[in-house]
């Protein structure tokens, strides 16, 4: 059945209520609230009881009393049990369980129906729909089972918003019984309170990176811990303060991960010119990661060059994977170049160009533009 339509199964349809006495009961409503959250209003409530004409103004009447007792509230028009999800709601990607597959939870969430359920993130077939950690995706509500990890499953609808950006700060923990917080980096940041749940092991005055997963707009904004970078004293954590207060892009965007990940090597020479036989030799460190220059001088037999040397130098071929106008043309563009930190480098172009593709390594054929020059 589509998970659009309303439940009919569960509840056998009465003959047309058009008095009082033949009113469904309290418990015939919730019942029938709960197996279709947040697609149940009152004309759906109305249609499947049968209750017409007259009879309407008191079905009005139970529902309200219902909603003043908290047993359920409206949202949107339909009626919902304080707790439960509706069928279609956003949710903010905040982690992944055990098998990888990844977890998030409601966006919206009032902390007086207890904490935020774990939702189990389904992808979809579309590259609207494929979502990572960190990401916020509306999705819709599935029958799937959840697993040990997750109370609820669902499917991505579509992505809304591409990395939303992690705030960064120091762990903070309270003597009372209060949730920890976090101290943002940023003064103009305010402070968040930390999911209990989510706490990554950090320890009081750790660098954490947190991902906000309550806006504020039910209680206090809340986040939960995406990443635990250590004392604030480490090599890491300097870098991770140096990305944020200066604004340095250090995550790739979706379309520009999925060109690097389809570039394919060159494997025929075509009309390059086969230079294999040259010895040449990378001149950066042995520990670095990527080999961007290689050179190679020998002395010249030419006798119109007495003394003289012939010169090679060769460079990766970047721009054979890395066309004008692509996204990751345009991500080079915006970074302009790589920055090299005392534990970390952030490159210009993803580590599947940089450090593999275009990476002059030891007896590996690579594409390279070249020069000779004869001294």
């Amino acid at each position: 059945m589509s998970a659009k339509r309303i439940n009919t199964r569960k509840h056998t349809k009465r003959k047309h209520a058009k008095v009082p006495g033949e009113m469904p009961s309290r418990e015939d409503i919730l019942a029938f609230v709960a197996d279709n959250p947040g697609r149940a209003g009152k004309r759906e409530i109305a249609r499947h009881f049968g209750i017409i004409g007259g009879a309407r103004i008191h079905l009005k009447k139970m529902l309200k009393d219902l909603s003043e007792e908290g047993l359920i509230e409206k949202r949107n028009k339909r009626m919902i049990r304080p707790g439960d999800l509706p069928p279609v709601f956003v949710a903010n990607l905040v982690a992944r369980d055990s098998d990888g597959d990844l977890l998030g939870v409601p966006v919206d969430w009032d902390d007086e129906a207890g904490e935020p359920p774990k939702i189990l993130v389904l992808t979809g077939k579309t590259k609207s729909s494929q979502p990572g950690l960190g990401d916020r995706a509306l999705v819709r509500l599935s029958d799937v089972e959840a697993g040990p990890e997750a109370k609820h499953t669902a499917r991505v609808i579509k992505v809304l918003e591409k990395k939303q950006g992690a705030i960064l700060g120091i762990f903070r923990k309270r003597d009372s019984d209060r949730p920890a917080y976090l101290e943002p980096i940023d003064r103009k940041q305010r402070e968040l309170d930390i999911d209990p749940q989510d706490l990554k092991e950090a320890e009081d005055s750790d660098l954490v990176s947190v991902q906000v997963t309550r806006s504020g707009r039910y209680g206090h904004p809340r986040a939960s811990i995406v990443e635990r970078f250590g004392s604030m004293h480490s090599e890491k954590a300097v870098s991770e303060i140096a990305l944020q207060s200066h604004g340095i892009p250090h995550v790739f965007p979706a379309s520009v991960e999925a060109q690097a990940e389809a570039a394919k090597p060159v494997e025929k020479l075509g009309s390059r010119e086969d230079w294999r036989q040259i010895p040449l030799i990378t001149i950066d460190p042995p520990d670095a990661k990527d080999h961007d220059d290689a050179v190679y001088a020998e002395p010249d037999t030419n006798p119109d060059n007495k003394d003289g040397h012939i010169v090679y130098v060769a460079i990766a071929d970047v721009a054979h994977y890395v066309t004008p106008g692509s996204p990751m043309d345009r991500e080079a563009n915006l970074r302009g170049n790589s920055v090299y930190f005392p534990d970390r480098v952030i490159p210009m172009l993803p580590e599947r160009i940089s450090n593999q593709l275009c990476s002059l390594r030891e007896r590996e054929d690579k594409p390279a533009m070249a020069v000779r020059q004869d001294r």
